[in-house]
C-alpha cells in the first residue's frame, strides 16, 4: 500500500477515486465539520475539495503532513492562497472540466429571463393559461455584454453568436487584442455596462472583483436590463441589485450563486423578477465527470512531483 494517503471532504466521482487509490490510501468524509477537519487533516498528504468545504489558515496550521490541495472545480476563493504559499503547499484545480456546463447553464438563465420560463411553467402547473402575460424578448441581435473573458466567458460568448447576438466583451486581465482574437469586441468597462442589454459575469471573486457590480454600476446601464450571474456571489451587490430591480433599472435577474449559500429565503431570492437555481452551474454528470479525472490525475501528479498543469499557488 501507498504511504500517501488523500483525503476527499467533498465526495468525488468514482473514476476520480479509482485514480486516486491506484496511488495512495483514501479516505472519504463527504461532509465532514470544519472541526472535525482539523482533528484529522494533519494525517493526510493530499486534500481534495468542493467549493463547501474552508480550507482555512487553522487548516494548513493543523495538517503537518500536507503537500496538496486539489479543487475539483475552478473557483479557489473558498482555499487561503496566502496560507497554502506559507505553509509550503500546492494548489491545484480543474479548470477545464466544467466551462461548457457553466456556459449552457448561463445560456439557460439568458433565455429564462427574456422569457420568464419558469414562472409560466409554475402558472400552468398552478392550472392557469396566462398566455398575454407571458410577453417577453429575444435574444436575437440584442447586445451581450460579458464581464470576464477566459474560459467560461468564451464559451458563453460562442453560443451567444448562435442567437445572433453582439458580444461585448471586458476583462482587467486580458488585453483588447486578445478579447478580439477570441471573438468578443473589446470595451471599456463603462462601454459594456451603457451599451448591453445583457450582462453576464464570468469572473472569479477578489478583493478587486467584489461588489463590481454596484449602484454605481447599475446607474450607468441600460433601462431594462437583463443580469445573469454563474460565476460568484460576491462579484454582485445584492443590495444594490435589489434596488434596481425594484426602480425597474434591471428588469429581471438570473443567479446561480450567491453571496451567502445557501442564501434562504431573501428579499432578492423571493422577487418575482429573479430566476434563482443552488449554484449548480458544474452540476452536470459530463462536469463531475472531467472534474473528478482532472483533479485526480493533477493531485497525484503533484504527490510524485511531477510538471502539474494548473497550479493555482
Amino acid at each position: 500500500m501507498s504511504a500517501w494517503k488523500v483525503l476527499l471532504t467533498d465526495g468525488l466521482e468514482e473514476n476520480g477515486q479509482a485514480i486516486l487509490r491506484a496511488a495512495a490510501e483514501v479516505t472519504d468524509k463527504t461532509g465532514i465539520s470544519a472541526d472535525d477537519l482539523l482533528q484529522i487533516v494533519g494525517e493526510y498528504d493530499a486534500l481534495i475539495v468542493r467549493g463547501r468545504t474552508k480550507v482555512t489558515p487553522a487548516v494548513f496550521a493543523a495538517a503537518k503532513n500536507l503537500k496538496v490541495v486539489g479543487r475539483a472545480g475552478v473557483g479557489v476563493d473558498n482555499i487561503d492562497l496566502k496560507a497554502a504559499r506559507e505553509a509550503g503547499v500546492t494548489v491545484v484545480n480543474s479548470p477545464l472540466a466544467t466551462s461548457v456546463s457553466v456556459a449552457e447553464l448561463t445560456l439557460g438563465l439568458m433565455l429564462s429571463v427574456m422569457r420568464d420560463i419558469p414562472r409560466a411553467d409554475a402558472t400552468m402547473k398552478a392550472g392557469k393559461w396566462l398566455k398575454k402575460e407571458f410577453e417577453g424578448g429575444e435574444l436575437f441581435k440584442k447586445t451581450l455584454g460579458v464581464i470576464g473573458f477566459g474560459r467560461i466567458g468564451v464559451a458563453v460568448a460562442d453560443r451567444a453568436r448562435a442567437f445572433d447576438m453582439e458580444v461585448l466583451g471586458y476583462d482587467p486581465l486580458i488585453p483588447a487584442e486578445e478579447i478580439k482574437k477570441r471573438g468578443g469586441i473589446p470595451v471599456t468597462f463603462d462601454e459594456l455596462l451603457a451599451k448591453s442589454d445583457v450582462i453576464t459575469m464570468h469572473i472569479p471573486l477578489t478583493p478587486e472583483s467584489r461588489g463590481m457590480l454596484n449602484a454605481e454600476a447599475f446607474a450607468k446601464m441600460k433601462d431594462g436590463v437583463r443580469i445573469v450571474c454563474a460565476a460568484r456571489g460576491g462579484v454582485i451587490d445584492e443590495d444594490a441589485l435589489l434596488q434596481s430591480l425594484e426602480s425597474g433599472k434591471v428588469a429581471a435577474a438570473g443567479l446561480d450563486v450567491f453571496v451567502a449559500e445557501p442564501p434562504g429565503l431573501t428579499p432578492l431570492v423571493s422577487h418575482p423578477r429573479v430566476i434563482c437555481t443552488p449554484h449548480i452551474g458544474a452540476q452536470t454528470v459530463e462536469a463531475q465527470g472531467r472534474a473528478a479525472y482532472d483533479i485526480a490525475t493533477e493531485v497525484v501528479a503533484g504527490l510524485k512531483g511531477e510538471t502539474l498543469r494548473w497550479k493555482v499557488a
